[in-house]
């Protein structure tokens, strides 16, 4: 049996895995919050479809990938299947977005979550196992069963954990918080997979197809790069009445000439949307603009 290291790196692998799959979480979240509080079925797809890329393709696939840089066999070159490679970013994008079209359509019950929560969690089961299906190398691959089965258990869990905290979590810290814990339970399913893994070596060796780390490295960070900073534009250019709301109400803070005093529930104001309800946009609520300045 061959030696397998998973951190022939150091520790630098695991903690940019650890970063991206919180970044992926927070905006996973925020997205995820508008999709209850869309006003059209076109609005919640766009919104759903954003939350499915950044949690199934940043905060799981990305971190899976990052994860597997740091993966070495003593004695064996590693390859990967580019194109199965690329089936296992879509399962885990298409399983986040039917479990958010799960969570976030119809009426939220726990059995909503529940369900959505174990065909999530499935999807990324497949996701991980299908990726290390991409992997060839001088050796055959084997699996501990109950190691795979406890990897399965800790992505359903971690699917309905996050799913639950998509529909409920609504204020920044919040979702900060709910994002590093989703962090950990995504690396924790990876690794747990990860350790199920033992290779048997060749006795001879043989040519490998497919594409080494280093071939794939530099257009999945061009990927991932491109990709955060869509996703940080669609947030940006799209913002909510509470957001609008907001922005009016601090407009009308930075003008001495207009006197109005913050609503008594309002204690801190949240211009950039992690709010998905807010105090704010309540109805009725009257908030100074610069249409409600004197003229001089």
């Amino acid at each position: 049996m061959a030696e397998i290291n998973h951190f022939e790196y150091g520790w630098i692998t695991p903690a940019i895995s650890y970063a991206l799959s919180v970044l992926g979480s927070i905006l996973g979240l925020i997205f995820a919050g508008r999709i209850r509080i869309a006003q059209s079925t076109g609005q919640k797809i766009w919104w759903g479809t954003l939350a499915a890329w950044a949690l199934g393709g940043t905060a799981i696939w990305t971190m899976h990938f990052m994860a597997m840089l740091g993966f070495a066999v003593t004695g064996s070159r590693i390859r990967y299947d580019v194109p199965i490679t690329v089936v296992s970013a879509l399962l885990a994008v298409i399983a986040v977005g039917i479990g958010l079209a799960i969570v976030g359509t119809g009426r939220l019950s726990a059995v909503r979550i529940l369900a959505g929560g174990l065909f999530t969690g499935l999807g990324v089961a497949a996701m991980h196992y299908t990726g290390m299906a991409a992997m060839r190398l001088d050796g055959q691959i084997g699996y501990d069963t109950l190691r795979v089965v406890a990897s399965i258990v800790i992505a359903v869990v971690a699917a309905t954990v996050a799913l639950w905290l998509a529909v409920t979590v609504r204020r920044g810290l919040a979702i900060f918080g709910s994002a590093l814990v989703m962090g950990v339970a995504v690396n924790g399913m990876h690794f747990t997979g990860m350790s199920a893994m033992s290779v048997h070596l060749h006795d001879q060796r043989t040519d490998i197809a497919g594409a080494t780390v280093s071939t794939m490295l530099l257009p999945i960070v061009l990927l991932v790069i491109f990709g955060v900073v869509g996703l940080v534009y669609a947030l940006l250019a799209a913002p909510t009445e509470e957001d609008r709301a907001a922005m009016a109400y601090l407009d009308s803070l930075r003008d001495p000439a207009v006197a109005a005093p913050a609503p008594a529930a309002v204690t801190a104001p949240d211009p950039v949307g992690l709010r998905a309800r807010s105090s704010l946009a309540r109805p009725g609520a009257q908030f100074p603009s610069r249409r409600d300045r004197p003229t001089r």
